[in-house]
């Protein structure tokens, strides 16, 4: 799945959700990356998008149809 700018989502991205919901990537099943959490025997069924673990401890499952309802957290951006 990629961000509104282009940018592919990745394992260990902080994200927020247009409900305000802030959390990490744990898995894209796009660019085949796993974490401990989501392992690649139990979510590469889901075929594509990403994985986002809430910090309120919820699983949302987000593809491209949904790439409008997702940005980059900037301010715990990995990259910065």
């Amino acid at each position: 799945m990629k961000y509104a700018d282009g940018t592919e989502a990745r394992l260990g991205d902080r994200v927020r959700i247009t409900n305000g919901d802030t959390g990490t990537v744990i898995a894209s099943m796009d660019t085949d990356e796993y974490g401990p959490e989501a392992t690649k025997e139990n979510w590469a069924h889901m075929g594509a998008g990403i994985l986002v673990r809430t910090d309120r401890g919820a699983l949302v499952q987000l593809d491209d149809a949904h790439s409008r309802l997702v940005s980059r957290d900037d301010v715990n951006d990995r990259s910065r």
